[in-house]
């Protein structure tokens, strides 16, 4: 087992988050999730700078996820939010305000068309706009294009979510 093995455990659920932004189908996704974590498996002994591991692995599961769309035939009907299946927040330990947000919030991005849900949930995350651009191929600017229609489309469906 690499060393960075234990590491990559630690980083599931931001694997699991993006597994579940290119996959809608609860087997397809278990099924990428599998895909994922065999290449990243694979590809640990290429990977020189252990310090930049989230986004190797990241990248890997970017990769990989993108081939699963393209591979798909057609797009998938939108499914309702799964609790079970997404990272939502323990109502425990999150006011019920905050977790309601949460909770509308996943429940958006599953509308979102593939190329705008992926650089937010990766801005999500924490990363920046130049980690976003490396990680998805594309051009800083076209992150920022991106991640602008991306916030306009939620805001759309909120203000119609308000006055309805």
């Amino acid at each position: 087992m690499p060393s960075s093995w234990s590491q990559v455990e630690s980083f599931h659920p931001q694997l699991w988050r993006a597994v579940c932004g290119y996959e809608l189908n609860p087997a397809l996704r278990e099924e990428l999730m599998q895909d994922v974590l065999l290449a990243v498996w694979q590809a640990l002994p290429t990977l020189r700078e252990h310090e930049r591991l989230l986004p190797f692995v990241l990248r890997v599961a970017h990769n990989l996820g993108a081939s699963h769309v393209r591979s798909a035939t057609r797009m998938p009907a939108p499914l309702p939010l799964d609790p079970d299946r997404h990272d939502v927040p323990d109502p425990r330990t999150t006011a019920d305000a905050d977790n309601a947000r949460s909770q509308w919030l996943f429940q958006a991005l599953v509308t979102l068309p593939l190329p705008l849900r992926q650089p937010l949930m990766l801005q999500l995350e924490g990363f920046d706009y130049g980690e976003i651009a490396a990680l998805l191929g594309i051009s800083q600017e076209n992150v920022g294009v991106r991640l602008h229609r991306a916030r306009s489309a939620l805001k759309t469906l909120l203000s119609q979510e308000e006055t309805a």
